[in-house]
């Protein structure tokens, strides 16, 4: 069976994307990486920097990007649901964000060690119902503010794609009274249909 005009549009614009390009030219596992250097060069998040952790890390892109941009990270983690190809010097681990274990995991991997940024492109499987998606997008930036709160070094930075939508406002503002300084910002690289923006929040209280 032939492919519809929507898949053969979509694979036209991302195969003629540019930062699909410049990711492979880059050797970038995937254009997203340039959403979080666009990200940290505007706000300064690379500055001496000990300990990262990425969760939804896969493929990777944005864990090559940490080690690209700030070289002298010396512990970065990146934990996914789906299995991602190893890194050198990158500590990865496969599992479920929202399970206990999972969590318990990484807790264990750290071993009381404190974090400078804590990165969070987590998205869930989209159904395409508002009603079941955004809920369950809210969720994962809850939880990953929840990490924040125990393991982020005050100071710290926290960056979050958020969905704009119900519990948008409301988690935003649980941000805020965390952090010094929160700014909603979409980087260049992310598509302008797309609803996602990413919170960029600094100085963690």
């Amino acid at each position: 069976m032939g492919r519809s005009k929507s898949s053969n549009q979509w694979l036209k614009e991302h195969f003629d994307d540019e930062f699909v390009k410049k990711s492979q030219d880059a050797g970038y596992r995937a254009r997203s990486a340039y959403k979080l250097a666009e990200i940290a060069e505007k706000f300064a998040l690379f500055a001496d920097l000990e300990a990262v952790v990425d969760l939804g890390a896969a493929p990777g892109g944005w864990c090559q990007v940490v080690q690209k941009m700030s070289p002298e990270t010396r512990f970065i983690v990146g934990l996914d649901l789906l299995p991602i190809e190893p890194i050198e010097g990158v500590h990865f681990i496969q599992g479920d964000f929202t399970s206990d274990e999972v969590y318990e995991q990484l807790l264990e991997l750290l071993n009381d060690r404190k974090i400078d940024l804590v990165l969070s492109d987590m998205a869930p499987n989209l159904s395409g119902m508002s009603a079941m998606d955004q809920p369950r997008c809210m969720l994962l930036a809850e939880m990953a503010l929840e990490f924040c709160q125990q393991s982020l070094k005050p100071g710290g930075s926290h960056v979050v794609k958020l969905f704009q939508g119900e519990g948008f406002d409301q988690h935003v503002q649980n941000i805020r009274q965390l952090f010094k300084k929160v700014v909603i910002y979409k980087p260049k690289s992310s598509r302008p249909r797309s609803r996602e923006v990413f919170a960029v929040a600094t100085g963690f209280k």
